[in-house]
This record gives C-alpha cells, structure tokens and sequence, in this order.
C-alpha cells in the first residue's frame, strides 16, 4: 500500500518530536524525538540540531513519502534577528521570567483595559513583548541591531523553507506575542516598535489552512502553529472541551467561538490554529513539581506516585502551593513554593508526596475556574502531557475538577495537530481523524474531601499571597 503521508514537528521547551502520520486516516506511523538543552534561553541552532537529528531534515526533503510537514513549538519564545539572520541574544523562552518589570510597566502605561480589549493578552513575563522590552532597557546595543523578530515555530519553517525573504507565522502563535491584536487580525507595530525602541519586520500571517511554501524537494509546508492551539488540533477539541495539559508546564485552554476579554489578565485571549479563539491559562510548575519533590524525598518518580497513593487522599492536611518556579497563574513571578498545615503527626513522606500532587491539581483547578468565570463552557476535561499518565493524578483530578475527565490514548497530540494541519494544507480540507479514548473517569459522589481542600488551598494562597 502506498500511503500518503504527512509529518508533524513538536519543537518543545525539552525536545524536538517529529511524527509521521498516515494523512487519510490520522494513523501514527513513526516518531522520533531529540532532546533540547534545558534552561529559559538557549541558541535557535539548538532547534535545527535537534531537528534534524529527529528527522526532521529527511522529512522536509520527502523522504518516506512525505507529501507536507508541520511545525508546532514552544510559544512567546524571542528571536530577535540582525541584518545577517543572526540572533542578536538566545532566544529568551516563555519560561524566562527576567523581563517581569517590563510586563508590569507596559501593563501600568496603557493600561490592563487596553490590552485586554485590543490585543486580548494583558502582558506578563512569559510574552514576546515583554522580553523585547528587556532586551530594550537592559542590552540596548543588542536592540539596535534588531531587523527582524520571529518566533520559535516561525525560525523553524523559515529554516526548512530555506530562508525566504519574508518569514510567515500563524494566528495562534502571533497572539502570544502582545503584539498582535487578536479583536482586528492585525499586528501593533506600534506596540512593538514602544517595547524595542526600534522598528523591526515581523512575518506574515497566514491562515489555518494556508501554506508557507515548499521545500526543495516540493514538500508542502503549512502555516504551523503554536503548541497549545496544534494540541488542540490533533485532539479534534469541540465546543465543551476544555484541554488540561500537564507537561513542563500546565495549560488549561479551549477551542471556542467566543471573544473573550479579561483584564484581570488571568486569561488569555489566544487564537486557535482553526480560525477561532483559544483563551488559555498556563501555569510555570507542572509536573516539574512531582519531579522535584521526589528529588527530595530521595525516591524516583514511580516511588514516589506510590508513596502519594498510600497516604490519606487529602495528604492528613499537608497543603503545598507550587510555586516553585514563581508563577505566571497566579501571576507571581517572584514567588516560591509554600508547604502548610505541618504538624508532627503529619510530617510524613507520603504526606509530602500527596501534597504534591494535591497542589499540582488544584492550582490546574484554579485556571481551569476562571476559564469557566469567563462563560467558557466545561462539559469535560481532557487530560493530556505526561504527568497525566500519573496513577496519583487520575485518583483526585476528576473529584478536584469536579467534570468528567477523559484521557486519550496517549500520544504526541501537539506532533499529531501539526500533522493534521499539514494535512489540511495538503487537501484543502480539514481531516476528519478519530480521538481515541483510553481511561475515563467521573466525579464521586464523596467529594466533599477535593471540596475542602480546595478550599483550605485558596485560603493559604490569599493569605500568603494576597491572590
């Protein structure tokens, strides 16, 4: 059997993840993954090493039978350009919070309203701007030298395309910039152009289904997307979904028609990869937060998910929140994580662990709240990103989330949304592709537990916090 195939790229904050993917029928047929230096800044050519390591280079070139590829990568990531293509500083990643200042003097200088109304994101240290601001006040010589300002998905085409003239984007990523209004479909240069101190080009926007080009080897490269709006893609999210990623980070988003509007700027007004909205919380501590505190505990991960299945489903009171990182939901940059309600009874390993997991979960409650506050309507959550695969997640998510959880059978699901709209760009017309549903699980009727301590969580934040 000849198979059509198309092929979709994940460059995350950890790895580049290239899947080949059977475009009638939505079948994986291969993946391939490299790993990424960790850090919240790193030198684009990492990406490209990393990708063609992946085989990535191979696919662009139409090997296998590759018709198209699609990129999807990290959102908001800086790379800023000189008149030689190249990068002026590494790029800073969503993750790098240095440029906090810049995002509350941009806020106070026009406005939360403002934002909120005509670009749909109030600015935090996680956006594009933001760092453009940084790199303004603090490097001024490196901002002069500034020609041209992309995103990580944006350099990735251009480099498979073979640096074109003129770079493309999609809407999805361009709405994480704070520099592109997601009301008018349009850039504010003006924006820009006050944050860098310099006016500089910035790619094209293309539509869902457009195409960025073609690759030497005449394989089809489609607008690419940024990664939360390509995983909503390759799980084919309907009105009533809400999609709870846990990954490095957490994100709670959906895929919906509605305008939203928040100048709290708790949640942001994205676009999707489809043509409509995807208003989005992320959380700086995902399932790193699992991670490090098995680290002190001195266990490995699977010792430690035991350890949270043995102790009492509310940790006997143990509460962490975990900010360790500092936040951006909350948006606490400056933050630390903070354990309460210790008593010597309850000093416990298994405790901590549970704790853990407790907190991880209700700070994803939390987003996933004010998603609902925003008229964002909750049928469901589908639960994604590897820490979902935790046993000590499933026992509580659904009882702290208060919906019914699904969980796909598991998968590279923002790979598989950029295969899916690489596949769009191939046919012209969106592939109809099966979600398979591997574990379901439904509220108990004996919540009142999750309800308590959610409450318990939301009384420490505030007192704490004064959120």
């Amino acid at each position: 059997m000849n198979r059509r195939v198309v092929v979709g790229v994940d460059s995350s904050t950890q790895s580049c993840k290239v899947v080949s993917v059977d475009a009638d029928t939505g079948e994986l047929l291969q993946l391939r993954s490299a790993p990424h230096p960790d850090g919240t800044s790193i030198n684009p050519e990492r990406w490209w090493e990393a990708f063609e390591q992946a085989g990535g280079g191979a696919a662009a070139e139409g090997a296998g039978n590759v018709l198209a590829l699609g990129v999807s990568a990290q959102q908001h990531g800086m790379v800023a350009l000189d008149r030689e293509d190249t990068p002026v500083h590494d790029a800073l990643l969503w993750n790098d919070v240095r440029s906090a200042p810049q995002a509350a003097a941009l806020t106070e200088k026009y406005g939360a309203s403002m934002w909120a109304e005509e670009v749909g994101v109030v600015p935090v240290a996680s956006f594009t701007i933001t760092k453009l601001a940084w790199l303004h006040e603090h490097r001024p010589e490196l901002a002069a030298r500034v020609e041209q300002v992309m995103l990580p998905h944006d350099w990735l085409t251009w480099n498979i395309l073979g640096r074109p003239a003129e770079a493309t984007t999609d809407r999805s990523d361009a709405s994480g910039t704070g520099y592109f209004s997601v009301q008018s479909n349009e850039y504010r240069l003006d924006l820009l152009e006050a944050a860098l101190g310099r006016a500089t080009r910035v790619p094209r926007v293309l539509g869902p289904s457009e195409r960025a080009g073609l690759t030497q080897s005449g394989v089809i490269v489609s607008a690419g997307a940024g990664d939360n709006a390509a995983a909503a893609l390759g799980l084919g999210a309907e009105e009533g979904d809400v999609v709870v990623s846990i990954g490095t980070s957490g994100t709670v988003f959906a895929s919906t028609a509605a305008r939203i509007v928040d100048p709290s700027g708790s949640v942001a007004g994205f676009a999707d990869a489809a043509g409509g909205q995807l208003p989005l919380l992320a959380t700086i501590n995902g399932a790193r937060t699992l991670v490090a505190t098995a680290g002190l505990l001195g266990v490995d991960i699977e010792r430690f998910g035991a350890l949270a299945l043995a102790a009492p489903i509310d940790a006997d009171g143990l509460l962490l929140l975990p900010y360790l990182d500092g936040e951006r939901t909350p948006n606490l940059p400056d933050a630390t994580g903070s354990l309460t309600g210790m008593r010597r009874a309850n000093m416990r390993p298994e405790n901590l662990a549970q704790a853990s997991v407790l907190g991880l979960v209700c700070s994803l409650a939390d987003a996933l709240d004010s998603l609902r506050g925003q008229g964002v309507p909750v049928r469901q959550v589908i639960l994604i990103g590897g820490g979902s695969q935790s046993p000590a997640v499933q026992k509580i998510v659904a009882d702290v989330f208060g919906v019914p959880v699904v969980l796909p059978a598991p998968g590279e699901y923002v790979a598989l949304g950029a295969a899916r709209q690489a596949a769009w760009a191939l046919d012209g017309d969106f592939p109809l592709w099966k979600r398979e549903i591997a574990t379901e699980l439904e509220p108990s009727t004996t919540r009142d537990w999750a309800i308590d301590v959610r409450a318990r969580y939301a009384e420490q934040r505030a007192l704490i916090y004064g959120v």
